[in-house]
């Protein structure tokens, strides 16, 4: 891919308002979607996410219900809830380091060094900043989502117009570890949606980016 080929993606992607629902990705391209969202940075490699995939189409009449009914949710060929973990917890830290153990080969007492550096960034937190800092990492995989759709020329909405305490209660999310905190819609876009054909709005680079 090229340089303006990069670009013109980018400019192509927008907000997708309406979805043709005849039109269902390719499972070649949804895989490896799948795989880069997975593949998304987040601070000290911990992912304190998870990811459903809603295919049910009932559940999806019932998510659409508590999104204010944004056609969105039934319409679009695929739909991820991003979810965020509630806390986290030693439990957590060390399975991300037996991950580390697995799929590197080092032992887990060469990573004490880089546990307890993760301790003292995560533990010296407030709840209320460990909560904000676990929502930012989630959100580095939606912007990564939407960036990857777009280079495969796959529309996107990201829904945040929703009802998360009814999204976690539909999708048995209330006793778990885990809490939605927004979703996104992949597919097509209709014919008729006329927000596919109006102008990108954006300040110019030197606007918005500044060199010291």
């Amino acid at each position: 891919m090229t340089v303006q080929e990069c670009l013109g993606n980018m400019q192509w992607r927008y907000a997708c308002k309406k979805f043709d629902p005849l039109l269902q990705i390719r499972e070649e391209d949804w895989d490896a979607i799948r795989q880069m969202i997975v593949l998304s940075p987040s601070s000290v490699g911990l992912q304190p996410w998870k990811f459903i995939q809603v295919d049910n189409p009932e559940l999806r009449r019932k998510l659409r219900a508590v999104s204010w009914d944004q056609t969105q949710v039934t319409d679009a060929s695929r739909l991820i809830v991003f979810c965020a973990r509630r806390e986290v917890t030693m439990n957590d830290i060390d399975r991300y380091l037996a991950r580390i153990v697995e799929i590197r080969g080092v032992t887990l007492e060469s990573l004490e060094g880089y546990k307890q550096m993760m301790n003292g960034l995560i533990f010296s937190k407030t709840p209320g900043d460990l909560k904000a800092w676990i929502e930012r990492q989630v959100y580095i995989a939606l912007g990564v989502a939407m960036t990857v759709a777009a280079q495969l020329r796959v529309d996107t909405c990201a829904l945040e117009g929703i009802d998360p305490l009814q999204y976690d209660a539909i999708l048995g999310l209330e006793s778990t570890p885990y809490r939605t905190l927004c979703a996104l819609a992949f597919g097509y876009r209709s014919a008729e949606d006329r927000y596919a054909s109006i102008p990108k709005v954006r300040f110019d680079v030197d606007d918005v980016m500044e060199t010291l």
